[in-house]
Order: C-alpha cells, then sequence, then structure tokens
C-alpha cells in the first residue's frame, strides 16, 4: 500500500513539472503582425480573414454529428439481443428510438434542418 502511494505521488510530481515546463517553453514572447496575418502570395490580404461563419452550417454539422453517435450507440444493441431477453431488449430499443424521434421532432419543428431560410 505504502508504495502505491509514493509511487503515485512520484508520477504526480513528475507530470507537474513536465507539464509546468512545457508550459514555459510554448510561450510566445513577441507578436509579430506580420506572422499573425494571413499570407496571400506576398501581397496583404484583400478582406478580413475572419469571415462570418454560417450559424445554419454549424447547427446542421452538430446536428449530424449527435446522430451520427446515436447511431454508433445503437448498433451494438443488435450484438446484445442474444444476451438479453427479447422484451428488456424491446422495451430498451423502443425508448431509445423514441427519445430520438422526438429529439428529431423538436428539432424539424424548430426550423432547425431547413438549410435556406
Amino acid at each position: 500500500m505504502n508504495i502505491m502511494m509514493i509511487l503515485s505521488m512520484t508520477l504526480i510530481t513528475i507530470t507537474t513539472i513536465i507539464m509546468s515546463i512545457s508550459s514555459f517553453l510554448s510561450k510566445k514572447s513577441i507578436i509579430d503582425r506580420e506572422k499573425s496575418s494571413p499570407f496571400e502570395c506576398g501581397f496583404d490580404p484583400f478582406n478580413k480573414s475572419r469571415i462570418p461563419f454560417s450559424l445554419r452550417f454549424f447547427l446542421i454539422a452538430v446536428i449530424f454529428l449527435i446522430f451520427d453517435v446515436e447511431i454508433v450507440i445503437l448498433l451494438p444493441m443488435i450484438e446484445s439481443l442474444s444476451q438479453s431477453s427479447i422484451t428488456s431488449w424491446s422495451i430498451t430499443s423502443l425508448v431509445f428510438i423514441v427519445i430520438l424521434l422526438v429529439g428529431l421532432y423538436h428539432e424539424w419543428n424548430q426550423g432547425a434542418l431547413e438549410w435556406s431560410t
């Protein structure tokens, strides 16, 4: 027990020292305007590098990622069918799918799925 405590404290100390050293060494002390501006073939940029980002595109991308993760959760449910009773598996699957459908209906009702408005 005592060896585990000493080993844990040693690892925490080494980790803290390495993180502190890397944080100290990675700091930039001189900020150069030329290095922080975008490079366009040696010319000054014609417009701002920070163009407005489409919030609608971001929302569609987040919804896609959420449903992608939900599919990853649904796929192992097929494999677990052989290891559980059919009634508990059916109830669990049905509840999960109903929650997904309610979320989809809410997003549709809010207009989040309409691309051009």
